[in-house]
Order: C-alpha cells, then structure tokens, then sequence
C-alpha cells in the first residue's frame, strides 16, 4: 500500500530500529513508547485491520506466529516479570496506523483496565 506507514518501514523507505525480522514479521521500535520496552510487531503481509488480516491470511498461521514473536520478544526485552501484548482494532479499538501490528509493552507495571 502506497500510503501506508508501516508498509514504507517494511520496504525501507522509512528508518526505524528493527528489533527482529524473519520472513513473515519484522518487530521495531515505537516511536512514542507508552513503556520502557514498548514494541511493534509486524507482518509483511499488510491487512489494515486485525479483522480484515484474519479474512485474508487465517488459514495460513499467520496470526499464530505473529503472538508467538510477540511472546519472545516480551520475555526478551524486559518482560521476565510479566508484559502486555495488545491489538488495537479500529478508531474506537485506538488504532491509529492501519496495518495489523501488535504493541508488546513490557519494563513497568500495567493496570486494568487499561482506559
């Protein structure tokens, strides 16, 4: 997608600070992190939404790696006492960038509900 953020990070035409990457997924930095470790984690394959990803690539485990990277990183990056991994779905789900991520945040302690 052209005018997507996340697919310009993939194909290198934005910097950010990849964390890990494999055929499927990448994970980098945010920008703005919200914890001490705060990460994203992103497929390759751009579907906007978490909802619109599953109808396009559910079959194929995609979903599956995505949280079992998410996982790894959590432990990782800080999370040995325990990390969030979060999926933000829509405007009012807090999405913002509108390619499938997963925010795994980790360093501190998180509350709930989350507001």
């Amino acid at each position: 997608m052209a005018d997507c953020l996340f697919c310009k990070i993939l194909a290198g035409e934005i910097p950010s600070t990849r964390v890990y990457e494999d055929e499927r997924t990448i994970a980098i930095r945010d920008v703005n992190p919200q914890a001490p470790t705060h990460l994203l984690v992103i497929p390759r394959a751009h579907g906007a939404t978490l909802s619109e990803h599953v109808a396009q690539h559910g079959e194929d485990g995609e979903l599956a790696h995505l949280v079992r990277v998410s996982a790894q990183l959590g432990v990782q990056y800080g999370g040995e006492r325990g990390y969030r991994v979060v999926i933000n779905e829509g405007g009012d789900g807090g999405q913002t960038v509108y390619h499938l991520h997963l925010h795994v945040l980790a360093g501190r302690p998180f509350t709930w509900p989350p507001g």
